[in-house]
């Protein structure tokens, strides 16, 4: 398997201290989007790093779009910036965490995916509906699509070493079952 591991998207979430009001975040923010009709939350985009963040006025944030654990720390840091800069009081954020990290990787060979879904524990295909056999790993609880060009997606993940753990074993079960 290659050991290039690109991560394409982190989702996190934290919680402020206090209630925000979204309606002068719209008003006074640009690269927000709020409609309380249609949904609760208000959407601002970040550029750097670019992002975007869901903001509840219970004080929840939600940021979604950064490549990096780190890069989704300092899009919340910025965001939390910004609502300051409207002389909102927010004392900071409780608890950032990572919700789900979403990679690719390579197994760097072509996949017989009807093998695989005869042989391995906790695949799902069905190839007339979608290309991609999906497989469950108990331990770290990340899943993965697989794809006939060796191509694989892994999500769930909760940090980037998890994901390495979870490709590693994806890697040694296929060994196993001589599909790589």
């Amino acid at each position: 398997m290659s050991d290039t591991i690109k991560i394409h998207n982190v989702v996190a979430s934290c919680s402020t201290d206090m209630k925000i009001p979204l309606s002068r975040l719209a008003m006074e923010l640009e690269g927000t989007e709020y409609e309380p009709e249609q949904f609760p939350g208000l959407v601002l985009r970040l550029e750097n790093p670019k992002a975007a963040a869901l903001i509840f006025n219970t004080g929840k944030i939600v940021c979604t779009g950064t490549k990096s654990p780190e890069q989704a720390k300092e899009a919340v840091a910025n965001i939390v910036q910004k609502i300051k800069s409207l002389g909102i009081d927010i004392a900071g954020t409780n608890g950032l965490k990572i919700q789900n990290i979403v990679a690719s990787a390579s197994v760097g060979t072509e996949l017989n995916l009807n093998q695989i879904a005869f042989q391995l524990e906790g695949t799902e295909y069905e190839p007339e509906q979608f290309p991609g056999l999906v497989y469950r790993l108990d331990g770290p609880k990340t899943v993965f699509l697989l794809f006939s060009s060796g191509k694989v997606i892994c999500t769930g993940g909760k940090s980037e070493e998890e994901v390495k753990v979870s490709v590693e074993k994806l890697k040694g079960n296929l060994k196993q079952i001589k599909a790589i």
